[in-house]
């Protein structure tokens, strides 16, 4: 059946703009009807351009419904709407969970998360908190907690933490500074397509500049008319390389010159497993670099606590921002985070985790190394996820619909660019999985039939 594609805005209008949003309305409209089987769906990117979203956050939906069943995707065939038996067009909006392996870049162990201690630090922040400290917060953030962190991130990351702002997670700091800056925004090429998308939605024009082995390059930063830029240095996202030291200056020196600012999300960068990390880019220039963290990857994303330490000439925009959207985050969660700093117990769940993200990482490279030798990772050893560059001629978006469809959740190294991807890869998470795990789901992504003929 011939489709005419422009027709598919329309088509996702009504809840358009994040993964679950397309993800619904292109069941929804299989469901009903609208789409018959046999339609063939515009590619990635053309959907992508029509809805004005992230590339990555259609190919995760594709993804999603060629693993339930909704969707077909075959090489050379592009993605069509499957047969619909009475079993599948009977299944309600939200699936149940059904990976059998998730590799999903960015999830820590969160079997590992530290219950006991945060249970204590829960109880012990209550019994510790005066009355006055249950009002309604400070849009900053609980000051116990803010001291805590800057004597934390100063000993660990060489942060000067003077103006902390406390955040629900990175996606509201995110979505705080792009609500105060203007204009153009640079951003790593490849970058995480949520990021990009929620600078995007308000309003930011975003400007991708490419990533080599040396990190983001700085001179064709130069070249445009951004008034600031985010960055990955200590880890990139997705590509895992290090912001070299000379480039590190070069970015320093272009925000100084341009009074530009620099948004560093420093993600993953306590998960090192073969040397410590660079201290933060911040401590070279604390007036022009915003720094980004939260809680996020080293105890679970669940908890929803992030911080920034902003330039004191953004600091009251930030925080005028945070009031006008939700009064300031939840204190009590605030101080029982401010017990577990102050008693160590973040300090002993990072260096438990450490070492099991270590021997997972091994696990999963040594099955690489036996199952698909032509398969290499690429990157520094840090993080929750590792790059695997795959051969030339293997489609990766294409695989990582396949191997939805198997239960084994990955992302193709493509979702993650603006423009046409340098080589296709796997960007594959392996904290949440066991050794034994990781080297069975590396085992049946061997049998792909993409791999068997490239």
């Amino acid at each position: 059946m011939e489709t005419n594609w422009t027709t598919f805005r329309e088509l996702l209008l009504p809840e358009h703009g994040r993964r679950r949003g397309v993800e619904a309305e292109l069941r929804r409209a299989i469901r009903e009807g609208r789409l018959t089987p046999g339609t063939r769906l515009p590619s990635s990117r053309d959907l992508a351009q029509q809805l004005g979203i992230a590339r990555g956050t259609v190919t995760s939906a594709y993804a999603q419904l060629v693993g339930e069943g909704y969707l077909t995707a075959r090489r050379g065939s592009g993605t069509t709407v499957a047969p619909l038996g009475p079993e599948t067009a009977e299944r309600t909006p939200e699936p149940p969970e059904r990976w059998r392996y998730n590799l999903r870049p960015g999830l820590p162990a969160l079997s590992a998360f530290p219950r006991a201690e945060w249970l204590a630090a829960h109880r012990a922040a209550l019994t510790e908190l005066p009355d006055d400290d249950l009002a309604y917060p400070d849009p900053a953030g609980y000051a116990g907690l803010r001291g805590e962190l800057a004597d934390y991130l100063a000993r660990v990351r060489a942060v000067t933490a003077r103006d902390i702002v406390i955040t629900n997670g990175s996606a509201d700091a995110l979505s705080l500074l792009a609500r105060v800056l203007r204009g153009s925004i640079a951003v790593e090429e490849p970058s995480h397509f949520g990021a990009v998308g929620m600078l995007a939605s308000h309003g930011l024009r975003i400007v991708p500049i490419p990533v080599d082995d040396n990190g983001i390059r700085v001179d064709l930063l130069s070249t445009t008319d951004c008034s600031a830029v985010l960055v990955t240095s200590a880890h990139q996202f997705p590509l895992g390389v290090v912001l070299h030291p000379e480039r590190r200056r070069a970015l320093v020196k272009w925000a100084q010159a341009r009074d530009a600012v620099i948004i560093e999300d420093d993600y993953d960068a306590e998960h090192r497993y073969d040397r410590p990390a660079l201290g933060a880019l911040q401590s070279l220039a604390p007036e022009h670099v915003v720094y980004q963290g939260s809680t996020s990857k080293v105890l679970a994303p669940a908890m929803r606590l992030g911080w920034l330490v902003v330039p004191e000439r953004l600091r009251d925009a930030v925080v005028d921002r945070k009031r006008l959207d939700d009064l300031g985050s939840a204190t009590i969660p605030q101080a029982a985070l401010a017990h577990l700093l102050r008693t160590g117990g973040y300090d002993r769940h990072l260096r438990r985790t450490r070492t099991l993200y270590r021997k997972r990482r091994d696990a999963l490279l040594d099955s690489f190394a036996e199952h698909l030798p032509s398969w290499q990772p690429i990157g520094v050893a840090a993080g929750l996820h590792v790059v695997m560059r795959l051969p030339d001629g293997i489609d990766d978006v294409a695989l990582q619909q396949e191997l939805a469809g198997k239960g084994i959740n990955v992302m193709a190294l493509t979702n993650y660019y603006q423009g046409t991807p340098t080589f296709p890869g796997l960007v594959l998470g392996y904290a949440a999985l066991s050794p034994d795990r990781l080297r069975e789901a590396v085992r049946e992504i061997a049998q792909s039939r993409f791999v068997q003929v490239a």
